[in-house]
């Protein structure tokens, strides 16, 4: 297998109100036409909503509807009035706001939210990583 990641799928209770989110709260741009799934280009990968139900019995796992599942997605932001500014906009678009940024441990500066499904977003600056001007991030080094 390639070292790489094609795609994050998130489940969702409400297609209708994730989609909402994600496109008028933040502003993403959905890449399909399709009624029962969204997919959205990033730079390097896809991200997609579909229905939590059905995620799991495509997946053939029992839907535990568990708040934290021991995974946290990430946007890096170019400065820290970026963090701010993402952490902003997603709380004025309905997310739920766990931890406001702050500067970390490892030399960054970072802060979580929640998606209204509970997916959990950390939007950090890390000042070791180079981000393109395509949205890519790269390791330094």
């Amino acid at each position: 297998m390639e070292q790489r990641l094609s795609l994050v799928t998130l489940g969702v209770a409400d297609l209708g109100r994730a989609r909402r989110f994600y496109e008028d709260g933040l502003g993403w741009k959905r890449g399909n036409d399709n009624p029962d799934v969204a997919f959205y280009q990033m730079p390097g990968g896809i991200l997609a909503l579909w229905s939590r139900t059905a995620l799991a019995a495509d997946a053939r796992v029992a839907d535990t509807g568990a708040a934290f599942g021991g995974v946290a997605l990430a946007y890096n932001a170019r400065s820290k009035a970026e963090v701010d500014a993402v952490l902003a906009e997603a709380e004025a678009a309905g997310a739920r706001l766990l931890k406001p940024a702050e500067d970390v441990f490892w030399g960054g500066y970072s802060g979580y939210f929640a998606d209204p499904d509970g997916h959990v977003w950390e939007v950090a600056w890390n000042p070791f990583w180079r981000i393109d001007a395509d949205g890519r991030v790269a390791l330094a080094g």
